[in-house]
């Protein structure tokens, strides 16, 4: 079975590319340019573009995005990751006997046509080779029966030792290693069941990890207790991918003395726990077992599998067969099930979703639609707002642990996830619900109710510092980022940036101002974490364009005065990262090196982005906004869409990147009509 998404193929070339887009320079828009021309001696909108340019294009874009509504009322774009899941996901069908499936196949052509041209695999489009997705592509190829001393495979072996080889993987690809025999399971960090077991009065327990961490990782103490073992033929071992003399990963030269001294003792623990192990001493291991399989089966209930994201089902899977379950027993059949809505058939290849976006989109494209003139009584609207209330969380889930607050609400990512309500998709669902103003009766007393709850839930999960995390409350101990089993770099769930900015925008829809509590804290919060050259972090979008739109909106709201120095230094940064061609961009290297924020070739969601932030700063009419103006509609396709290449996502930084597809249809739309409706006023 395979899942589709709600997009459409995107064919067209930009319309009338202009040699001043190819060499970079700035022309003045011309009556024949692309994204829609005006008519010869159309009005000036402002800097010399056409007004009927931009309603041309606007229009194009909005009926475009219409266009990828699905019949129910929602939208979703497909969520594209790296090849790591498609490598996994074979791991997983050898480890249960279906390895000979066509699906396989496929898949193992979608691994290939990812290599680079150097021999690894990147973890992003345009990315440097990464030592665990190479490591595990070049596993399960060999496996499949690719010859070792082929040109492909031969590049893959010599990038991989140069990375540092199979000791220089994460802890995730060492566990899966060490399951079909190809790593030692001593080796592997610890991730023991008994955590499940600790209160919550003591430091490191269950509930001090993030939501995704706590999916992950319960299953995974399941494996690591049971330590399986899977055969692979003789001609899939992998010895060749050890660096001789290799002992696994140090501690950073760049850390502090104080923070050098607890990553010692937690590895000290973890040798601590293995020495318990080898001898036998396990009072509570039973004990464990059974309430990390009961948490686990507790939260597949109202769930497309545990935690409704890729690497929390496939550890469920093996956990459950570790346990003794038959592939048939209803706890495994649903996961699977769960992993075949997240294929995506190209025909001759396969590729896998980490997770489905519906929820996302459908709030952001009927939110911005909306925004845009859209009239607000059109029947797309109404199908959305109609499928949204659907997915309203009503029954009580993880959040609640840290969480005094009583009343259910909130919405989560994907078609089903009731224990894990997220802040950014409610924030999100509530701006969109406030912008479509339904005004049949029964609808909009439903909308109304379902706001009302939502709100009071959205603002029960402020943390004290004024921000608010994506999924829990006061989860945000930068300590347990040094237990060795949380190379992920995602152990916790602090209050972010971009989440904050994005609460602000619905506070401010729903009529608060300056002088509340929960605006004042936030607002305190954001000035606390801006940067010196006045951006902000991007956590869950790539990242400080991300990050300083958000914000620099989310402030604005609420009588701020953003001439102030700090909100124009913002503006200047913005300003200083324009690319020649008119257009932003940001690689996704820049959570490694934050030297390179800012800096990337050209897209349309970032460059949507960096106007929208200009646009918060108070600046409509600088030759960077109408450069940036100019490129949306010069890059436009002739349906209506744009199509960038570049990934602009963030699953875990530096770790797990992703490209929404439906990114670069929204969010041009959204720019382009807010500077619209700003000049006309």
């Amino acid at each position: 079975m395979t899942t589709r998404t709600g997009t459409t193929a995107k064919r067209s070339a930009p319309s009338a590319p202009t040699a001043a887009h190819q060499t970079g320079s700035v022309a003045a828009q011309t009556s024949t340019e692309a994204g829609g021309a005006a008519e010869a001696g159309g009005a000036a909108a402002s800097g010399g573009i056409p007004s009927a340019s931009l309603d041309r294009a606007i229009a194009r874009a909005r009926d475009n995005l219409l266009a990828l509504q699905l019949e129910d009322g929602h939208w979703r774009g497909e969520l594209e990751a790296d090849s790591v899941l498609e490598s996994e996901y074979i791991l997983l069908l050898h480890f249960l006997g279906r390895a000979s499936e066509d699906r396989v196949r496929k898949m193992a052509r979608r691994i290939r046509s990812l290599q680079l041209p150097e021999g690894g695999w990147a973890i992003y489009h345009g990315g440097p080779p990464e030592v665990s997705a190479s490591v595990k592509a070049y596993f399960v190829l060999k496996l499949l029966g690719d010859d070792p001393s082929s040109p492909h495979m031969a590049k893959a072996r010599d990038m991989i030792l140069d990375l540092g080889g199979i000791e220089a993987t994460n802890t995730y690809t060492k566990i899966y290693l060490a399951i079909f025999g190809q790593y030692d399971w001593e080796k592997c960090p610890a991730v023991p069941p008994e955590m499940v077991l600790l209160p919550g009065w003591f430091y490191f327990n269950l509930n001090e990890m993030s939501s995704w961490s706590r999916g992950i990782f319960v299953p995974l103490s399941i494996i690591w207790a049971y330590k399986p073992r899977c055969p692979v033929p003789d001609h899939a071992h992998i010895p060749e991918l050890y660096v001789p003399g290799t002992g696994g990963r140090t501690v950073s030269d760049g850390i502090g003395p104080w923070t050098r001294g607890w990553h010692y003792l937690f590895h000290s623990a973890d040798k601590g726990i293995k020495l318990l192990e080898r001898g036998r001493f396990r009072v509570l291991r039973r004990k464990a077992l059974r309430a990390a399989e009961e948490w686990t089966r507790r939260r597949l209930d109202m769930s497309d599998g545990l935690g409704a994201i890729f690497p929390a089902i496939v550890n469920t899977v093996f956990a459950f067969r570790c346990l003794g379950y038959s592939p048939e027993d209803p706890a495994i059949s649903s996961q699977l099930e769960a992993l075949e809505k997240l294929e995506v058939d190209m025909g001759d290849a396969l590729k896998i979703q980490p997770a489905l976006s519906p929820v996302w989109d459908t709030a952001q494209a009927a939110g911005i639609l909306a925004a845009t003139g859209l009239d607000p009584d059109h029947e797309a609207l109404h199908r959305a707002a109609e499928w949204l209330l659907s997915k309203e969380v009503r029954h009580p889930g993880d959040w609640q642990r840290k969480n005094g607050h009583e009343e259910v609400s909130g919405w989560y990512f994907e078609y089903a996830n009731e224990f894990y309500p997220d802040c950014d998709d409610t924030a999100m669902v509530l701006t969109a619900l406030e912008r479509l103003r339904i005004t049949e009766p029964d609808l909009k007393a439903r909308v109304d109710a379902a706001r009302r709850r939502a709100l009071r839930w959205l603002l029960s999960m402020q943390n004290p510092d004024g921000g608010w995390a994506a999924f829990d409350r006061g989860c945000d101990k930068e300590l347990l980022k040094l237990i060795p089993f949380a190379d992920h770099n995602a152990m916790i769930d602090p209050s972010w940036e971009d989440i904050t900015g994005r609460v602000l925008e619905t506070l401010s829809l729903e009529g608060f101002d300056g002088r509340d509590v929960a605006v004042e804290k936030a607002i305190a919060f954001l000035d606390s974490r801006q940067c010196e050259d006045g951006t902000w972090y991007g956590r869950w979008g790539c990242n400080y364009i991300y990050g300083t739109w958000l914000a620099l909106d989310g402030i604005r709201r609420f009588g701020v005065d953003m001439e102030q120095e700090r909100y124009q230094r913002a503006a200047r940064w913005l300003r200083s990262r324009q690319n020649p061609d008119g257009g932003w961009g940001e690689t996704l290297r820049s959570y490694e090196e934050p030297e390179l924020k800012g800096m990337g070739d050209s897209t349309a969601a970032q460059t949507a982005w960096a106007l929208l932030g200009l646009f918060a700063s108070g600046d409509y009419a600088s030759d960077s906004v109408r450069r940036g103006v100019d490129f949306l509609l010069r890059m436009q396709l002739e349906d209506g869409s744009w199509d960038d290449e570049h990934w602009t996502g963030t699953g875990f930084p530096k770790v797990f990147y992703l490209k929404y597809h439906l990114y670069d249809d929204y969010f041009p739309l959204l720019a382009l009509a807010t500077y619209r409706q700003a000049i006309a006023s």
